[in-house]
């Protein structure tokens, strides 16, 4: 029998064979506490499947992967466990019409991050427990046909040790015997179940709304997170947006939430940024805010809120049969997120964060030769695990908001409306969702869906003018080009897109300000804006304004020289978003020098007002200098980066979230001596900024460039640790551990990432972040070869979670032209290599060898 992955192919096969009534799952997890005898420790798993024949075979399998089965009983008959479990599968003959099977398990506790995740809390000793599954870990805790279209409702029970409070889907109460038991849910796939239990840190409240039929609809609300962060938590927060979440979707979806309750919780060593657990979400703690952080960090949240609501209707509601499907949840979360972000909540700007954020994501992926398009091809689980993407969600979303420019926002929100009564708690495909559209639209959404969801790879869009005597347009036309075009009508036709133009020029105030906008559909190589011819010569010719469809822009001559002198000038926050992004998507294509990148950064991000744009603008800097820059500047590049992150610190107003912007970037590109003892004394009390509160958060940003550069070494870092023993605490210790520019150090982080399995999820990420440092690339040279020799038995020995983590981040990206070789040289040997393995480093290669173009544009090449 195969191992732990999943065909798509035996998917549809047993989808054809069975359908399913019900789970019963009986879960003791008593063994979480107290000291372990086993090598493993486990926890007794106990599931009862109701399931009839609706096919004309006899056998099939249910998947479970666990140390051990104690017995298996189908329909009152005994399986010998030995001679039908294989570690991954059970195998099932001589099926019924109607069947039920009973699995008696030993389940192991998990410190991946994927089944049920044990975390013990080094401040106080308490044990916490979560489950995370998607796409496919329900079978690590309970037996399962893991597949999404085989949804039926779960009726959960757990015992857990004296003074837990345990939580699942539905809402639950603790019997006379002393166990949990949860009311049975709706039909919902399996990789959508949830149990959290622990001695949690939970608040209340309620959500109340008179529907259009004159009914009331009442929602409990709960949000919990560890004791420890309990100080912490800020649920009215979290409560205020989750309101205003439920008021926009019961105003636009027409209905009403479908799972009862709605409780969120906030959970330790998370993989993910949450799961939509319909009625029991689950999110990365580190939402629960420490210290100081910005308004962006507080839209982040929200944002993720929104999201994971949004999929209470795609994804748990309706379904994808397969995960080709993906798509249909997760592109429309990420829409909806922003969409309901900025006309519900407080962050009415968040279509600027889209835009300067999300879509750089989906950009990057679009151009790795894993690109694929929106609806891809799975052929199995672990091509599934690696599609959750830039394209599946920002590129997704992105095309959705192209989707309501093309067909009118009433018929796009009608069709979702008519989508969920027509496929409530079923499964659906591309075609069910296009057939809606098409009824409330009037359009074509076939050729659309053959342009945008079938399609990969990204256009670019550039402005091509020529003017008259007097300076005014003649003629303003919208080249296309690109891998995205289509065979239809012709070689060269790209996709169709709906599309402004925007002008702009320098004000008497000096403001660079709009004066003309015309929309278009832009279609084929070359699409002429007739409405702009006879306007005055614009400053700034700037394609996709408002950022309506899904492009690369470029810029005329005359436009770019602008831009250099004069981007800070754009006073409308979105189109100055827009040109951020478009400077850097050419110094990414080698077009643009990273240093010409760098002078604008450091001449304009100061004046930046959109704390999302400026940290997205940092973070470009930072990238330009490392990855980017020709090696001869890189020094130079990396000190102008710090004198002009201490500069602006200096200039931001005291206690504003630019300071702090600005502090941890300057923390980031410290590079002198003078640098590191301002660090030192911002930690030891001796240095003061005013209005800049070294909080502990602060205090480890601070502490980590001081360890990469020997300057604090593992007594200081315990110091430290002593301020902060905390979960938390405990990860930035890690971090600034390995950072240490030691060869002993590098190969004691290596070991403990490669060679052994004793760290959890959490501390493999920090390790790996700390062991990574620009500023030591002659250190870790060595490891290069060690990870083309190691990364196939790391993919095979490890789960697929820590194996994509080992992967992506210890590849030698900054290794140069010697990296690039041994790429290449591995993929030539390894041609049958796993297939999600070969694509993770086919990316990191195809990264690297974009870094060594741009870093030869940077030099003048």
């Amino acid at each position: 029998m195969p191992g732990e992955n999943l065909s798509r192919d035996e998917a549809r096969e047993r989808a054809a064979l069975l359908s399913v009534d019900g789970y019963e799952v009986a879960l003791d997890l008593r063994s979480a506490v107290g000291e372990s005898g086993e090598e493993v420790r486990t926890f007794r798993s106990v599931t009862t499947i109701r399931f009839r024949r609706t096919g004309t075979g006899t056998a099939t399998f249910v998947d479970l992967i666990a140390p051990a089965v104690t017995s298996v009983e189908l329909n009152g008959r005994a399986l010998d466990p030995a001679a039908v479990f294989d570690g991954a599968r059970i195998a099932l003959d001589g099926l019924a019409d109607e069947n039920v099977l009973v699995v008696d398990a030993r389940c192991a506790y998990s410190r991946t991050g994927e089944g049920m995740h044990r975390f013990v809390d080094p401040e106080d000793g308490e044990v916490y427990l979560y489950t995370q599954y998607e796409p496919a870990d329900a079978r690590r805790v309970y037996a399962t046909f893991e597949q999404p279209d085989l949804k039926a409702p779960h009726l959960f029970s757990v015992t857990a040790p004296e003074g837990w409070t345990v939580w699942s889907n539905g809402a639950g109460e603790r019997d006379a015997q002393g166990v949990w038991r949860f009311a049975e849910t709706a039909p919902i796939s399996t990789y959508i179940t949830c149990v959290v239990a622990g001695p949690y840190h939970y608040v209340t409240d309620t959500y109340r709304r008179t529907l259009a039929d004159g009914s009331e609809l009442e929602i409990p609300l709960g949000a919990m997170c560890r004791k420890g962060l309990a100080r912490h938590f800020d649920a009215d927060d979290v409560f205020l947006i989750t309101k205003q979440g439920f008021d926009f979707f019961h105003d636009n979806f027409d209905y009403p939430y479908p799972f009862g309750k709605y409780d969120q919780a906030f959970v330790p060593e998370y993989n993910l940024g949450a799961m939509e657990n319909p009625g029991m979400v689950t999110f990365r703690e580190e939402y629960i805010y420490r210290g100081k952080v910005t308004q962006a960090a507080y839209e982040r949240r929200a944002n993720v809120i929104l999201h994971e609501m949004a999929h209470m209707w795609f994804g748990d509601l309706v379904t994808m049969v397969w995960w080709d499907d993906l798509w249909l949840k997760e592109s429309f979360a990420d829409f909806m997120g922003s969409f309901s972000l900025a006309e519900a909540t407080r962050f009415t700007n968040s279509w600027v964060t889209f835009a300067n954020n999300r879509k750089s994501w989906a950009y990057r992926a679009d151009q790795l030769p894993s690109t694929h398009p929106i609806t891809a091809d799975i052929r199995d689980l672990e091509d599934a695990k690696l599609n959750f993407d830039g394209i599946t969600y920002a590129k997704g979303a992105s095309v959705l908001k192209q989707l309501v420019a093309y067909a009118g926002r009433d018929a796009f929100l009608e069709g979702a409306r008519r989508y969920f009564k027509r496929h409530a708690y079923g499964n659906t495909r591309l075609t069910d969702l296009l057939s809606v559209l098409e009824e409330t639209s009037g359009r074509d959404m076939k050729a659309w869906s053959r342009s945008w969801l079938q399609t990969s790879g990204v256009n670019t869009l550039t402005p091509e003018v020529t003017y008259d005597a007097e300076g005014r347009i003649t003629e303003l036309a919208v080249v296309q080009t690109g891998d995205a075009v289509l065979d239809e009508p012709t070689p060269s036709a790209g996709r169709p897109h709906r599309a402004a133009v925007g002008l702009y020029r320098i004000s008497a105030e000096g403001e660079l300000v709009r004066y003309a906008r015309a929309e278009a559909d832009v279609v084929g190589a070359r699409t002429v804006v007739a409405e702009l011819a006879g306007a005055e010569r614009p400053d700034l010719v700037l394609v996709n304004d408002d950022d309506l469809t899904y492009c690369k822009v470029r810029f005329d001559e005359g436009s770019l020289a602008t831009l250099r002198a004069h981007l800070g000038d754009i006073t409308d926050p979105l189109a100055r978003a827009l040109c951020w992004s478009a400077l850097w998507n050419l110094t990414r294509d080698g077009l643009m020098p990273a240093r010409d990148f760098v002078a604008v950064a450091l001449g304009f991000a100061g004046r930046e007002t959109d704390i999302g744009v400026l940290q997205m603008v940092h973070a470009w800097a930072r990238s330009a200098v490392t990855n980017f820059a020709a090696p001869e500047w890189r020094a130079e590049g990396g000190r102008l980066l710090a004198e002009g992150g201490l500069r602006e610190l200096r200039l931001a107003a005291a206690g504003s979230e630019h300071q702090l912007t600005w502090a941890r970037f300057f923390a980031a590109t410290a590079a002198s001596d003078a640098d590191f003892q301002l660090l030192e004394g911002l930690l030891d009390g001796t240095a003061k900024i005013d209005g800049l509160d070294v909080d502990q958060e602060l205090r480890w940003s601070f502490l980590e460039p001081l360890a990469a550069h020997g300057r604090a070494d593992e007594a200081r870092i315990a110091e430290e640790l002593a301020l902060d023993d905390t979960a938390t605490g405990k990860r930035h210790q890690v971090r600034c551990l390995a950072a240490r520019p030691s060869a002993a150090v590098k190969a004691q982080a290596w070991a403990q990432v490669v060679e052994s399995d004793a760290l959890s999820n959490a501390l493999v990420e920090a390790t790996i972040a700390g062991f990574v440092q620009p500023s030591q690339r002659e250190l870790i040279a060595p490891y290069a070869e060690k990870y083309f020799a190691v990364v196939e038995r790391v993919w095979a020995d490890r789960s697929i979670q820590i194996g994509m983590d080992v992967v992506k981040g210890l590849f030698p990206a900054l290794h140069g032209e010697e990296a690039l070789a041994s790429t290449d040289a591995w993929l030539a040997a390894h041609e049958s290599a796993a297939p999600a393995l070969r694509r993770l480093v086919l990316e990191g290669r195809d990264d690297l060898a974009r870094a060594l173009r741009a870093q030869a544009c940077d030099a003048g090449l």
